[in-house]
């Protein structure tokens, strides 16, 4: 899937898109589940925490530009912490299940701001769902995946 994601132009173009649909799908959601968990929040430690602040500046930093991307998202989409090719930490956002791989990015942490992720509970109030999210990241999963792409 990784391969696919990252190649998209060369998959038929009759295809591509249900690949860029269905394949980022699964990828996007497969990630988001992993970085989530009961009792999580805080601030990351370890490389990935000092990553973000060697990248950010500071924690609150990192979440204010996280934040405003996610909230920028028109429609659905995610807004991903991902790594560049050169090992740098950068924020973006892609729409629809697109995924940070089609750009050249590995990511890391993902929140899906699609309105089913959120709407139940806070019916068209994304920024509280986003504030809520931050109590729920499981940091060791982020910086599991942090060192499976630097190290």
């Amino acid at each position: 899937l990784d391969v696919l994601l990252k190649n998209l132009n060369a998959i038929p173009e009759n295809i591509r898109t249900t690949i860029r649909n269905h394949g980022g799908g699964h990828y996007n959601h497969s990630l988001f589940w992993t970085v989530m968990k009961k009792g999580g929040g805080g601030e990351p430690i370890g490389l990935v925490g000092d990553a973000i602040k060697q990248h950010f500046g500071t924690f609150t930093s990192f979440q204010d530009t996280f934040n405003t991307t996610a909230k920028g998202v028109f429609g659905s989409g995610w807004a991903w912490l991902s790594i560049d090719s050169d090992a740098k930490l950068v924020i973006t956002a892609t729409l629809n299940q697109d995924s940070p791989l089609s750009q050249e990015l590995q990511p890391i942490l993902g929140l899906d701001v699609w309105e089913h992720a959120y709407y139940l509970k806070y019916q068209n109030k994304r920024p509280d769902y986003i504030k809520a999210w931050w109590h729920i990241i499981n940091w060791e999963q982020v910086e599991e995946n942090y060192r499976a792409i630097i190290e």
